[in-house]
């Protein structure tokens, strides 16, 4: 099985958004991937027009539609970050959709304090999902500061965590928490004996800038492959069946 993650740039129009996003399971499916994460958010980034439109759901749901059929003739699975309303209320959300037709959702736990300015904590349990014997958790972020999340989903079963991210500070922000940001995943594949997926945005976006360093570690906290701060790319890994 070869698993992967996605860096990538985002755009504040969702369309743009979309369309690479559609473009990356494609190019996945032809690298032989069988499942990729995207960076959190990744639709639509965190860009005011979009976030604050009354449509917000039609919007997100008829690109996730598209996405989703991609998915079932691409035969890849993926992990894809957008927003979504319910209630009123704005959630931080991930979308899992497999070749079989099988969908999977979960909301971020745990916001950080700009976030909170707009969107509510998740209350969704965290899950698991089996595709091709192999059992993935996923969670969002700032849930990774959060061992006991992560050891949550070991306990499920996990033998695979997905961490979709959006390191985005102000440059010199970034450039200071890159060994943070690098150091928690590779603890939590040690303490849970598990391989750890770190996807990232790369570039600027609403003023901020990410640095990239997408990576993936392995059960022992070694780093397996890993991006550098600015290139648009899919890395992965393969695992025996």
């Amino acid at each position: 099985m070869k698993l992967g993650v996605c860096q990538m740039s985002v755009s504040e129009k969702l369309e743009v958004n979309k369309n690479k996003i559609i473009s990356f399971i494609k190019e996945a499916s032809c690298q032989n991937m069988d499942f990729i994460g995207f960076p959190e958010m990744a639709l639509t980034g965190y860009t005011p027009e979009i976030l604050s439109d009354k449509n917000l759901n039609e919007l997100v749901q008829n690109a996730l539609d598209e996405i989703s059929k991609t998915c079932e003739t691409s035969k890849v699975g993926v992990a894809v970050g957008h927003p979504y309303t319910e209630e009123g209320k704005l959630y931080n959300s991930v979308s899992v959709f497999l070749p079989n037709g099988r969908t999977y959702s979960y909301d971020k736990k745990y916001p950080t304090k700009a976030e909170l300015e707009y969107f509510e904590a998740g209350k969704k349990d965290l899950f698991v999902f089996t595709y091709k014997n192999k059992t993935i958790g996923i969670m969002i972020c700032r849930d990774q500061n959060y061992p006991s999340l992560a050891k949550e989903l070991k306990n499920k079963g996990a033998e695979f965590i997905y961490i979709l991210s959006a390191h985005f500070y102000n440059p010199k922000e970034a450039r200071w928490k890159l060994e943070k940001n690098r150091a928690i995943p590779i603890t939590r594949a040690v303490e849970n004996q598990v391989y750890v997926l770190l996807s990232n945005f790369v570039g600027s976006h609403i003023g901020m800038v990410s640095l990239g360093n997408s990576l993936i570690v392995d059960p022992e906290g070694a780093v397996a492959v890993s991006t550098g701060e600015s290139e648009e790319t899919l890395i992965s890994i393969s695992v025996l069946p």
